[in-house]
């Protein structure tokens, strides 16, 4: 089996894991996690360079911070299937007292979440300290984020956005899912973000763009590019197109499927058109 297969069976069952958590609980946010799926997959088992076990120090290897932390089901799928932790925890999604709550805690200490995440607009900042303590630490290795395109709604990136470049903090890759998608509507409706790509050159950043962020192939050239632009004395913004809710026909390129959970014919569709590949928990 190829890598890139691997890496295919492995985003089936992340979205099988996905619907299966949000049903149960009857809550949850399945658009944003399933369209996110591919990337967080990829990033997970081809991008970052990682070390065995895992603490909150995080020296010698690359770390990635959530900001957009409401897509914990896939972050939490892709931890899991990743051996952060036993993929039958999946099972205690958002209940009482779980590791597993509905945005990520740091309490609890669940392996492989640095940060509580979900208030958005915050992640960027975090990141950025991070990347700045490896360049003082030595440390070589590389901090990745991901934002949500509505966050950046948020102004706290802006200022993050500007201090990033003003520092030179080029040992950070900051991607933004660009779904056009949020929780009230689309983009363009609730605050029109404009050209995005030119508002982070503007503010001095490297853009790489990848057209169809639901492509594993497509992930993989355009990362490998954002991360040969790293060391050059700007930070990288990679602006990823996904679709909201890919790979369940009824959730694509909406907002509904947001923050909902699918009844039970819902979430039979939706595993029919995503055939178990990896075994459920």
């Amino acid at each position: 089996m190829s890598n890139t297969q691997h890496l295919e069976d492995l985003t089936t069952q992340t979205r099988r894991d996905i619907l299966r958590m949000v049903h149960k609980v009857n809550s949850g946010h399945p658009g944003g996690s399933l369209g996110c799926a591919e990337f967080l997959v990829t990033l997970y088992n081809e991008i970052m360079e990682r070390k065995e076990g895992f603490d909150m120090d995080g020296n010698g290897e690359d770390l990635f911070f959530l900001s957009n932390g409401h897509i914990s089901p896939v972050m939490y799928s892709v931890l899991a299937r990743t051996g952060y932790f036993p993929v039958e925890e999946l099972n205690t999604f958002r209940i009482l007292n779980s590791r597993l709550q509905g945005h990520p805690t740091t309490h609890e200490g669940l392996p492989g979440i640095r940060i509580a995440s979900g208030s958005l607009g915050q992640g960027m900042s975090v990141a950025l300290g991070a990347a700045q303590a490896k360049k003082l630490n030595g440390d070589s290795k590389l901090v990745y984020s991901l934002h949500g395109d509505g966050e950046l709604q948020e102004g706290q990136n802006w200022e993050a956005i500007m201090y990033a470049s003003s520092n030179k903090v080029d040992n950070l890759i900051c991607t933004v899912d660009l779904n056009g998608q949020q929780i009230d509507g689309s983009t363009d409706t609730v605050l029109s973000l404009g050209d995005v790509k030119t508002k982070f050159e503007a503010f001095d950043w490297t853009v790489v763009e990848i057209e169809n962020g639901n492509d594993i192939q497509s992930i993989i050239d355009g990362m490998a590019i954002a991360k040969s632009k790293t060391g050059q004395g700007k930070p990288v913004c990679v602006l990823l197109k996904t679709v909201m809710g890919n790979g369940v026909d009824f959730m694509m390129h909406t907002h509904a499927w947001h923050g909902k959970a699918p009844n039970d014919e819902q979430l039979a569709i939706g595993l029919e058109q995503n055939p178990e590949t990896l075994g459920d928990y």
